[in-house]
């Protein structure tokens, strides 16, 4: 994704959490998003765990696995503004089974482009329940917005293809797993 921007051309933002399989991460804001332009940061840490090797059960500072039943995306996680308009600008290639997770610190209709972003992507819109609302491919280089057609607090991105050949509908819940330290803005 290149930029995030909301219906009226603004960036835009969302919210986190979940976990996986036996090891279930509950994740807590700590705390909350202000309106204004005064944006405060909430740091999310782990509720409850029974992570026996953190380095194995938890990905990476930075990073995520959005699970779709037995197929996980390693992501990299876009949760602060900057982050968020970066997105997966400049990059030659993204490959099958990675991508980026956008982390919202609210849930509305989001929108986004392809900017200078060279590698045509898939993107499916996650809510706050976890729930896939919508997918949506997006072409590279594409300066049209592609909106949402429900409010989501997430949105993951793709190698074009990647989510039709996994199976990856509408209606079909997902887990997320945040590695250490995930700050939303």
């Amino acid at each position: 994704m290149s930029h995030v921007r909301n219906r009226s051309g603004e960036r835009g933002r969302s919210f986190p959490a979940l976990g996986l399989g036996a090891l279930l991460l509950g994740l807590i804001v700590a705390g909350a998003c202000g309106g204004n332009g005064g944006e405060a940061a909430a740091e999310v840490a782990p509720a409850a765990s029974r992570v026996e090797s953190p380095d194995q059960d938890r990905p990476p500072p930075g990073q995520a696995w959005v699970i779709f039943d037995s197929d996980t995306v390693r992501a990299e996680v876009a949760s602060t503004p900057e982050a968020r308009e970066q997105g997966l600008m400049g990059r030659l290639e993204v490959p099958p089974g990675t991508g980026m997770l956008f982390v919202f610190p609210d849930t509305e209709l989001r929108s986004f482009w392809m900017k200078d972003t060279f590698v045509s992507l898939d993107i499916a819109f996650i809510n706050e329940s976890f729930d896939v609302v919508d997918i949506k491919q997006m072409e590279a280089e594409d300066t049209n917005l592609t909106d949402s057609t429900a409010p989501s607090s997430f949105a993951l991105e793709v190698v074009q293809g990647w989510l039709e050949d996994h199976g990856v509908e509408i209606g079909d819940r997902v887990t997320i797993v945040f590695g250490p330290g995930l700050r939303v803005s």
